[in-house]
Protein backbone atom coordinates (compact mmCIF):
# COMPACT_ATOMS: atom_id res chain seq x y z
CA UNK A 1 0.00 0.00 0.00
CA UNK A 2 1.17 3.48 -0.83
CA UNK A 3 0.59 6.92 0.11
CA UNK A 4 0.34 9.23 -3.22
CA UNK A 5 0.64 12.98 -2.62
CA UNK A 6 -0.53 15.27 -4.52
CA UNK A 7 1.22 19.34 -4.40
CA UNK A 8 -0.31 22.74 -5.56
CA UNK A 9 -3.31 21.59 -6.24
CA UNK A 10 -4.76 25.22 -4.68
CA UNK A 11 -4.45 27.99 -6.33
CA UNK A 12 -4.37 30.41 -2.84
CA UNK A 13 -2.03 27.64 -1.31
CA UNK A 14 0.46 28.31 -4.27
CA UNK A 15 0.32 31.68 -3.17
CA UNK A 16 0.82 31.74 0.41
CA UNK A 17 3.92 29.45 -0.01
CA UNK A 18 5.02 31.46 -2.67
CA UNK A 19 5.36 28.34 -5.39
CA UNK A 20 4.94 28.42 -8.84
CA UNK A 21 1.47 27.45 -10.26
CA UNK A 22 2.54 23.77 -11.86
CA UNK A 23 1.19 22.90 -15.70
CA UNK A 24 0.73 19.46 -14.80
CA UNK A 25 -0.03 17.76 -11.29
CA UNK A 26 2.70 17.34 -8.71
CA UNK A 27 3.48 14.06 -7.51
CA UNK A 28 5.58 12.41 -3.85
CA UNK A 29 5.03 9.48 -1.87
CA UNK A 30 4.85 8.45 1.69
CA UNK A 31 5.74 4.73 2.44
CA UNK A 32 3.30 3.15 4.75
CA UNK A 33 5.14 3.75 7.80
CA UNK A 34 4.22 7.56 7.98
CA UNK A 35 0.85 6.66 8.63
CA UNK A 36 -0.01 7.83 12.12
CA UNK A 37 -1.25 4.94 13.91
CA UNK A 38 -4.91 4.80 15.45
CA UNK A 39 -5.51 6.91 19.13
CA UNK A 40 -1.84 7.98 18.97
CA UNK A 41 -0.71 11.10 19.34
CA UNK A 42 1.29 13.23 16.95
CA UNK A 43 4.90 13.74 18.12
CA UNK A 44 6.90 16.28 16.59
CA UNK A 45 10.05 14.99 15.38
CA UNK A 46 13.14 16.09 16.84
CA UNK A 47 15.11 17.56 13.29
CA UNK A 48 12.60 20.15 13.09
CA UNK A 49 11.03 23.03 14.02
CA UNK A 50 8.23 23.97 11.83
CA UNK A 51 6.11 21.27 11.32
CA UNK A 52 3.37 22.09 9.78
CA UNK A 53 -0.26 20.75 9.24
CA UNK A 54 -2.20 20.18 5.97
CA UNK A 55 -5.65 19.16 5.46
CA UNK A 56 -6.78 17.03 2.19
CA UNK A 57 -8.99 14.93 1.16
CA UNK A 58 -8.44 11.04 0.63
CA UNK A 59 -9.66 8.62 -1.31
CA UNK A 60 -9.36 5.23 -1.38
CA UNK A 61 -8.36 3.06 -4.34
CA UNK A 62 -10.44 0.03 -4.73
CA UNK A 63 -8.96 -2.02 -7.65
CA UNK A 64 -6.19 -2.32 -9.53
CA UNK A 65 -5.57 -0.02 -12.43
CA UNK A 66 -2.80 1.73 -14.70
CA UNK A 67 -3.26 3.94 -17.75
CA UNK A 68 -6.76 5.22 -16.30
CA UNK A 69 -9.22 7.25 -18.66
CA UNK A 70 -11.10 9.76 -16.69
CA UNK A 71 -14.10 8.45 -17.68
CA UNK A 72 -13.49 5.26 -16.34
CA UNK A 73 -11.60 6.83 -13.17
CA UNK A 74 -14.92 7.17 -10.89
CA UNK A 75 -15.00 3.21 -10.85
CA UNK A 76 -11.52 2.89 -9.26
CA UNK A 77 -12.71 4.48 -5.72
CA UNK A 78 -16.00 4.01 -3.39
CA UNK A 79 -15.02 5.63 -0.34
CA UNK A 80 -13.41 9.51 0.63
CA UNK A 81 -11.50 10.65 3.36
CA UNK A 82 -9.46 13.43 5.07
CA UNK A 83 -6.40 13.08 6.61
CA UNK A 84 -3.53 15.78 6.97
CA UNK A 85 -0.16 15.82 5.58
CA UNK A 86 2.53 16.95 7.96
CA UNK A 87 5.83 18.49 6.21
CA UNK A 88 8.83 19.61 8.42
CA UNK A 89 8.55 23.07 6.20
CA UNK A 90 11.99 24.16 7.55
CA UNK A 91 13.70 20.69 6.31
CA UNK A 92 11.58 21.04 2.93
CA UNK A 93 12.56 25.04 1.95
CA UNK A 94 16.28 23.46 2.72
CA UNK A 95 15.71 21.17 0.29
CA UNK A 96 13.93 22.80 -2.22
CA UNK A 97 16.89 25.67 -2.45
CA UNK A 98 19.21 22.49 -2.97
CA UNK A 99 16.88 21.20 -5.74
CA UNK A 100 16.80 17.95 -3.88
CA UNK A 101 13.23 15.04 -3.02
CA UNK A 102 11.27 16.43 -0.07
CA UNK A 103 10.65 13.10 0.70
CA UNK A 104 12.84 13.38 4.19
CA UNK A 105 10.35 16.81 5.27
CA UNK A 106 6.89 14.79 3.93
CA UNK A 107 7.37 11.28 4.44
CA UNK A 108 9.10 10.65 7.58
CA UNK A 109 7.16 8.53 10.45
CA UNK A 110 3.73 9.74 11.45
CA UNK A 111 3.43 12.36 9.14
CA UNK A 112 0.14 11.10 7.40
CA UNK A 113 -3.04 11.23 9.62
CA UNK A 114 -5.66 9.40 7.90
CA UNK A 115 -9.49 9.31 9.21
CA UNK A 116 -12.61 7.81 8.94
CA UNK A 117 -13.88 6.75 5.36
CA UNK A 118 -17.38 8.29 3.67
CA UNK A 119 -18.90 5.88 0.82
CA UNK A 120 -18.65 7.99 -1.97
CA UNK A 121 -22.55 7.44 -3.14
CA UNK A 122 -23.19 9.51 -0.17
CA UNK A 123 -21.85 12.92 -1.49
CA UNK A 124 -23.87 14.24 -4.83
CA UNK A 125 -21.10 15.65 -6.17
CA UNK A 126 -17.32 14.83 -5.26
CA UNK A 127 -15.78 17.68 -6.73
CA UNK A 128 -18.06 19.91 -4.18
CA UNK A 129 -17.18 18.77 -0.34
CA UNK A 130 -16.21 21.43 2.14
CA UNK A 131 -13.68 20.40 4.40
CA UNK A 132 -12.24 21.76 7.22
CA UNK A 133 -9.68 21.68 10.21
CA UNK A 134 -10.02 23.05 13.38
CA UNK A 135 -6.76 23.62 15.82
CA UNK A 136 -7.73 24.31 19.22
CA UNK A 137 -11.16 24.63 18.19
CA UNK A 138 -10.19 27.50 15.79
CA UNK A 139 -10.91 27.00 12.12
CA UNK A 140 -7.49 27.23 10.91
CA UNK A 141 -7.91 25.60 7.29
CA UNK A 142 -11.50 25.43 5.00
CA UNK A 143 -11.49 23.83 1.62
CA UNK A 144 -13.83 22.54 -1.22
CA UNK A 145 -12.89 20.02 -3.84
CA UNK A 146 -14.40 22.56 -6.57
CA UNK A 147 -11.81 24.51 -6.00
CA UNK A 148 -8.70 21.88 -6.45
CA UNK A 149 -6.63 22.67 -10.13
CA UNK A 150 -7.25 18.93 -10.86
CA UNK A 151 -10.34 17.06 -9.85
CA UNK A 152 -9.89 13.46 -8.44
CA UNK A 153 -11.02 11.53 -11.77
CA UNK A 154 -7.99 13.65 -13.27
CA UNK A 155 -5.56 12.87 -10.16
CA UNK A 156 -6.38 9.40 -10.79
CA UNK A 157 -5.96 9.34 -14.94
CA UNK A 158 -2.93 11.15 -14.16
CA UNK A 159 -1.10 9.46 -11.87
CA UNK A 160 -1.69 6.05 -13.39
CA UNK A 161 0.02 6.91 -16.26
CA UNK A 162 3.03 6.61 -13.85
CA UNK A 163 2.37 3.93 -10.55
CA UNK A 164 0.14 1.37 -11.17
CA UNK A 165 -2.77 1.77 -8.60
CA UNK A 166 -3.50 -0.90 -6.20
CA UNK A 167 -6.20 -1.94 -3.98
CA UNK A 168 -6.23 0.02 -0.27
CA UNK A 169 -3.68 3.09 -1.93
CA UNK A 170 -4.60 6.14 -0.60
CA UNK A 171 -4.04 9.33 -2.36
CA UNK A 172 -4.18 12.98 -0.91
CA UNK A 173 -5.17 15.77 -3.37
CA UNK A 174 -3.79 18.53 -1.71
CA UNK A 175 -4.38 21.47 0.80
CA UNK A 176 -6.39 24.68 0.37
CA UNK A 177 -4.77 27.82 1.87
CA UNK A 178 -4.18 28.25 6.17
CA UNK A 179 -1.40 25.57 6.39
CA UNK A 180 0.43 26.69 9.94
CA UNK A 181 2.69 25.48 12.57
CA UNK A 182 2.01 23.22 15.26
CA UNK A 183 3.19 22.88 18.97
CA UNK A 184 3.06 20.50 21.40
CA UNK A 185 -0.37 20.35 23.16
CA UNK A 186 -2.64 21.45 20.21
CA UNK A 187 -5.66 19.24 19.44
CA UNK A 188 -6.51 19.21 15.57
CA UNK A 189 -9.75 18.04 14.01
CA UNK A 190 -10.48 17.42 10.64
CA UNK A 191 -14.26 17.89 9.05
CA UNK A 192 -16.15 16.65 5.81
CA UNK A 193 -18.81 19.18 6.26
CA UNK A 194 -20.33 19.08 9.77
CA UNK A 195 -18.62 15.31 9.99
CA UNK A 196 -15.45 14.95 12.53
CA UNK A 197 -13.44 13.09 10.39
CA UNK A 198 -10.02 12.56 13.40
CA UNK A 199 -8.84 14.44 16.24
CA UNK A 200 -5.32 14.54 17.26
CA UNK A 201 -2.94 15.55 19.87
CA UNK A 202 0.17 17.04 18.99
CA UNK A 203 3.10 15.65 21.32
Amino acid sequence: MKLICIGRNYTEHIEELENERPLEPVIFQKPDSAILLKKQPFFIPDFSDDIHYEVEVLVKINKIGKYIDKKFAHKYYDEIGLGIDFTARDLQSKLKAKGLPWEKAKAFDGSAVVGKWIPKNEFEDVNAIEFSLKKNENIVQKGNTSHMLWKIDEIIEYVSKYFTLKIGDIIFTGTPAGVGRVIANDKLKGFIENREMFSITVK
